[in-house]
C-alpha cells in the first residue's frame, strides 16, 4: 500500500470515531438475526452471505422514517431501484403485484 497506507488509517479513524458505539445497537442486531439462526443448526458461509444478500435486498414494510419505507437497504446506500431479492437470484420476474 506504500504511502496510502496513513491515507486509509486516517479514513479508518474517522469512520470509527462517528460510530456509535453501544451494546444496545448490537443487542438489536443480535435480536433481529436470531430468528434466521435458530432455522439451522449449522451456519456455514453460502447460507450467512444468501442471509445478508437478503437482508440488504429486502425493502422495509414499514420504517419510522418515510424515506425508508417501501426501499431496500440497498437502495437507500445508492439510490437506485432494483428488482425483487428474488429476481436477482434467477428465480424469475417476482415484482410485488400493486393494487
Amino acid at each position: 500500500m506504500g504511502g496510502k497506507f496513513h491515507v486509509l488509517f486516517d479514513v479508518v479513524c474517522r469512520a470509527m470515531a462517528s460510530t456509535p458505539r453501544s451494546s444496545s445497537l448490537v443487542e438489536n442486531l443480535n435480536s433481529r438475526l436470531r430468528t434466521y439462526f435458530t432455522l439451522r443448526r449449522h451456519l456455514g458461509g453460502a447460507y450467512l452471505d444468501l442471509l445478508r444478500f437478503f437482508l440488504n435486498h429486502r425493502r422495509f414494510l414499514r420504517s419510522r422514517h418515510a424515506e425508508r419505507q417501501g426501499k431496500s437497504p440497498r437502495e437507500l446506500l445508492t439510490g437506485q431501484g432494483h428488482p425483487h431479492w428474488l429476481t436477482l437470484l434467477g428465480m424469475g420476474s417476482l415484482q410485488p403485484r400493486r393494487a
